[in-house]
């Protein structure tokens, strides 16, 4: 799909059917068709196929090239059919527009165009328009970590009260949800860490298009991030915690379990004995011609398995 933005009103409009793609202040490519990725290109664009932006080599996702500048970052998304993943963004930017392309959606590419106008860098130029896509880019990175951390604020109250049997099925579902968090997180993290890359990159380059000063808004967008960053290391050590302590409880649950096959098992080791000792084979045993030896017999098994069972009483074994 091609999504086509101009300035109107202080903030963004599509650009009208019909009208000039030369026209565009910003350009989004996502999931294009070839003959979109060739309208782009005729315009004096390379645009890089998703195979080249998937390329881990740093000299192939931030350079400049004809004084334009190609950045591409992982961020996180979804596909087509809703399933969450981080795939490689790549932001293509110049003194006339920016490009961005992207083969799923991440949602800031959404709602930046409705609230263009309302980014404190505004949409004035095509850089102040991809710093407020990045400023959109790291507030939905930080909606995420919240969301995690109400997760986690809701998670590990409960697996820590957890201790009855029957709670075994709802400490599998915590570390489900706790491993799903900790996904989650790992994909802001990357995202924190291309935004900064490419924000770092941009501000390094010091691009000769560069019209208005805008360092005051990069400055701000890297303390968001490095605020975030923090904020995701806190949370990945909750999380960490909370997985070991669902381990834990799981432990304690196993360990209950095995401790009463085992309290079973031996209260029945003293009948099994004397049980083994009468069904030997020997022609001449004591009592084996006893009227009441079987009756006899079934109360000395029955009475060691009581001996048994109030000696693991009195040791607390129980």
């Amino acid at each position: 799909m091609l999504y086509n933005y101009i300035y109107q009103n202080g903030g963004l409009a599509p650009l009208p059917e019909g009208a000039d793609l030369a026209n565009a202040a910003w350009i989004d490519l996502y999931r294009p068709l070839d003959s979109q990725v060739r309208a782009v290109a005729t315009l004096g664009y390379e645009i890089p196929t998703l195979a080249d932006m998937e390329e881990i080599e740093i000299s192939n996702r931030l350079y400049t090239e004809n004084g334009t500048s190609y950045m591409t970052g992982v961020l996180p998304g979804t596909l087509p059919d809703g399933a969450a993943t981080a795939m490689p963004v790549t932001f293509i930017l110049d003194g006339q527009r920016l490009i961005t392309l992207r083969h799923h959606a991440p949602r800031p590419f959404d709602t930046f165009p409705q609230r263009a106008d309302r980014t404190s860098s505004g949409c004035a130029t095509p850089e102040r328009i991809f710093l407020g896509l990045l400023e959109e880019i790291v507030g939905r990175l930080a909606d995420i970590s919240e969301g995690v951390a109400r997760v986690l604020d809701e998670t590990a109250p409960r697996v820590l009260t957890l201790n009855a049997a029957g709670d075994a099925g709802a400490l599998q579902q915590a570390l489900v949800t706790l491993g799903q968090q900790s996904e989650l997180m790992s994909r802001v993290r990357m995202g924190l860490l291309s935004v900064e890359r490419i924000l770092a990159y941009h501000t390094a380059t010091n691009t000769p298009h560069r019209a208005d000063s805008t360092r005051p808004v990069q400055k701000a967008i890297q303390r968001d991030i490095q605020a975030l960053e923090v904020h995701a290391d806190f949370l990945g050590s909750r999380i960490a915690m909370t997985v070991d302590a669902t381990m834990g409880m799981i432990g304690l649950l196993q360990n209950d379990r095995i401790r009463i096959l085992s309290v079973v098992a031996a209260l029945f080791v003293p009948p099994m004995l004397i049980a083994s000792i009468y069904g030997m084979n020997f022609e001449h045993m004591p009592g084996l011609e006893m009227l009441w030896g079987f009756p006899v017999s079934m109360v000395v098994m029955l009475g060691s398995a009581v001996v048994t069972y109030l000696f693991l009483k009195w040791r607390n074994w129980l």
